[in-house]
């Protein structure tokens, strides 16, 4: 099936000329939906090539879906050939690399949140001890986990980060907590970032366009689509699958 064409509107912060971006949103083991929504983007830049596009995950990969393994490997794979990735870290990323490093309140907490499926996804026992968990890992998906996750990343007039900024507080200085977990401070705030936040955490059952941010978390992993955005000079649009 042919990918629609992308309707775009106005958006609420701009890229350099040249520059595209395709964000995704929260994919919690939707490794199918993940194969559609990269298959529309490469058709996508097939029929509209730019001189520099970036695909970048917003982060949260694996739990709740039924193939966080899948997630994961697609992601290593180099999803786009030729198409540069940034990866970015997710609250359940963080939650499952501390649940295999032996926390035990990181694995209560984890197995809770959606790590039994992640679990069931590489075939390990949920009631085997952590160690046990990171031992049978493949060692290429631990480094993933473990070192190849950005907390945020900048393009032009956009921040990009797993669930938003905490208002009035320096990027710099930001918690680690706020940039992977925060909810009412940031989605409830009007203020002025400085950049508009891209970010997914917060599910809902559509894309939110603010003037200050933009979530693509639309609940893929219950039954609502995967969401990518796609920015390209002052303009916004989207992918669904």
């Amino acid at each position: 099936m042919a990918a629609p064409a992308i309707r775009f509107t106005e958006a609420p912060a701009t890229l350099p000329r040249g520059r595209r971006v395709y964000a995704v949103g929260d994919v919690h083991g939707c490794a199918a939906r993940l194969a559609r929504l990269h298959a529309m983007i490469a058709e996508d830049l097939a029929r509209r090539p730019v001189a520099a596009p970036l695909l970048l995950h917003i982060g949260d990969y694996v739990d709740k879906g039924e193939d966080s393994a899948g997630v994961i490997r697609r992601l290593l794979g180099g999803p786009i050939p030729g198409v540069p990735t940034v990866n970015l870290l997710g609250n359940h990323e963080r939650m499952m690399r501390q649940a295999l490093a032996g926390d035990p309140g990181a694995r209560a907490d984890w197995l809770w949140c959606g790590g039994r499926e992640t679990l069931a996804s590489y075939r390990l026992d949920p009631e085997a001890p952590g160690a046990a968990w990171a031992a049978a890992l493949p060692p290429a998906h631990r480094a993933f986990l473990e070192r190849g996750l950005a907390l945020h990343h900048r393009e032009g007039g956009y921040l990009f980060v797993h669930a938003g900024l905490r208002p009035g507080i320096p990027l710099a200085a930001q918690s680690e907590d706020d940039l992977l977990c925060i909810r009412h401070d940031f989605l409830l705030s009007e203020a002025d970032h400085g950049v508009v936040v891209v970010h997914g955490h917060t599910a809902r059952f559509a894309p939110e366009v603010r003037e200050n941010r933009i979530n693509l978390d639309t609940a893929a992993w219950s039954g609502g689509p995967l969401t990518c955005a796609v920015l390209e000079g002052d303009r916004l649009g989207f992918l669904f699958a």
